[in-house]
């Protein structure tokens, strides 16, 4: 099992559910979140990390899905969550996780199962 954590932009966020549902991927948990960006102004090298100092509004999106839904949810978001053709560096980003257990707590079920 993977845990796919998700940060995009809040506006993309509908179309991101959408495309998710499309896949069979209903199960989801999303939280508002914030967050610095890591900017590269015009004239600087893009190697330089620099703040941009501002914080951004960013939708947290976590996900755990079975081994057969993992790049199918990983590629769904982010195809869908880019902006634009060429994409723009506040899109967010995508973190993916080993689950090593899953219980639900309403039946005690155990494993891929319980997801």
């Amino acid at each position: 099992m993977k845990l796919v954590l998700a940060v995009i932009q809040p506006p993309k966020l509908a179309s991101v559910h959408e495309a998710l549902d499309r896949i069979e991927v209903g199960r989801l948990t999303i939280t508002d979140a914030q967050g610095f960006a890591r900017g590269t102004p015009l004239g600087h090298d893009a190697s330089s990390p620099l703040r941009t100092g501002k914080v951004l509004r960013k939708s947290l999106l976590e996900i755990v899905v079975n081994e057969d839904f993992a790049e199918r949810t990983i590629d769904t978001i982010a195809k869908v969550a880019r902006t634009g053709r060429a994409g723009h560096p506040e899109d967010g980003k995508v973190f993916v996780l080993e689950v090593e257990q899953t219980i639900r707590i309403s039946d005690g079920a155990v494993g891929p199962g319980a997801v």
